[in-house]
């Protein structure tokens, strides 16, 4: 009988258009948030795409295969902030998750992840907050890519906003291991011996596609040498 009167109850409130407002204002400064989040991963991209042109002009050669974008999911958001025992809130979400905004750059090469950083860094309006270079420092997994969390200004009608972004930096060999490998680790029903085994290829095949970058790295040298 509670039970019942408890699903009657919700089920009025959810019909109800003062209920539903006011879940809509509550959510409102969360929206306006990922909104400056959008902003200034679309900052960020453009300085890329800059770059990327710039390089293309002096080097007769573009650095960039392919940006991709990515803004985290309110849901995931508000599960992250559960796992850390935190209320869903914006002073939260800036406080404590870098990668709501998220940008992957690919590049072809392994030095252009590099100078790509390096020019980012070097521009007045971007402040590094973290790095972790997990090319020269791998995971154990096998996993590779230049990791950097970034603050960059966003310029509304009345003030400036600065807001974090995830930037990720690895060559095309690396993103295709780390697709695959993302999405052989959420296989189910693997058994544990089995799962070992997947593990120890994917590290194996990890290993393999980093000496090819290095390998192919020597070629582009060796082809500049006689430019």
């Amino acid at each position: 009988m509670q039970q019942e009167k408890i699903r009657s109850y919700l089920f009025k409130n959810m019909t109800n258009d003062s209920f539903i407002e006011k879940m809509q204002e509550s959510m409102l400064p969360v929206r306006t948030l990922m909104t400056y989040y959008k902003c200034a991963m679309l900052e960020i991209e453009t300085k890329f795409n800059v770059l990327d042109e710039e390089f293309s002009l002096h080097y007769d050669r573009n650095p960039i295969e392919t940006i991709k974008t990515r803004l985290k999911s309110i849901d995931g958001i508000a599960k992250k902030l559960n796992k850390l025992n935190l209320p869903f809130t914006e002073e939260a979400i800036e406080q404590n998750i870098y990668d709501v905004a998220g940008i992957r750059v690919i590049c072809a090469f392994l030095d252009d992840i590099y100078k790509l950083a390096d020019y980012l860094l070097q521009q007045d309006d971007i402040r590094l907050i973290e790095r972790k270079d997990y090319i020269k420092s791998p995971k154990p997994s096998g996993y590779r890519s230049l990791h950097l969390i970034v603050e960059v200004p966003i310029f509304l009608a009345d003030v400036k906003r600065c807001m974090k972004v995830e930037v990720q930096l690895r060559t095309i060999a690396m993103d295709f291991w780390a697709s695959l490998e993302h999405k052989l680790r959420y296989k189910k029903n693997i058994p544990e011996n089995e799962t070992t085994e997947i593990s120890k290829d994917l590290l194996k095949c990890a290993e393999q596609i980093a000496a090819l970058d290095k390998r192919m790295e020597a070629i582009k040298n060796r082809l500049m040498e006689h430019e």
